[in-house]
């Protein structure tokens, strides 16, 4: 039997039980750090790298409120959203050049929201070939970058990004 070591996955594997905070405001009160994830911060959204991706440089765009759906964002919420998750395409498309992306919205239990309450905005990479065997046999996915590494490639990209807007 072959072994496939993924040690940080075990962060995940032991947070069985429900946090009292949202991550995600304390992200937005913590500030842009290796350790919160945040990339980016504007005035009315950020961006945070998403700790158990799908694929490498899997990226969540968030309004700074805590607003379940975006019917619950004002326009200039909403905006700042939208802009910054193509700002933050931008910088992927620079840093990793993939060939596609995947952008996604689960808004409520129902339609897969892990994190129900706060509205996030999921932004995937997407290489030719970025799919194999290993999801389907050993439901395993393998990422060819450290998060760490990902998070300092992706940060000198974030730091080239106006504010203004957003």
């Amino acid at each position: 039997m072959e072994h496939l070591w993924a040690p940080w996955r075990m962060t995940y594997i032991r947070k069985n039980k429900k946090e009292e905070n949202c991550f995600f405001c304390d992200g937005w009160q913590q500030g842009v750090s290796q350790e919160t994830g945040v990339l980016f911060r504007g005035k009315s959204a950020f961006v945070m790298i998403n700790r158990f991706p799908y694929n490498s440089g899997h990226l969540m765009v968030v309004p700074a409120r805590h607003a379940p759906s975006v019917n619950d964002l004002s326009d200039e919420e909403y905006f700042a959203l939208f802009r910054l998750a193509r700002l933050a395409q931008s910088a992927l498309d620079r840093a990793f050049t993939p060939s596609g992306y995947n952008w996604g919205l689960n808004l409520g239990k129902a339609a897969g929201a892990g994190i129900v309450d706060h509205l996030h905005l999921h932004i995937l990479p997407r290489w030719e070939g970025d799919t194999n065997f290993m999801p389907l046999l050993a439901e395993t996915k393998v990422l060819p970058e450290h998060l760490e590494q990902t998070y300092a490639t992706l940060l000198s990209h974030f730091q080239q990004l106006p504010k203004e807007g957003i």
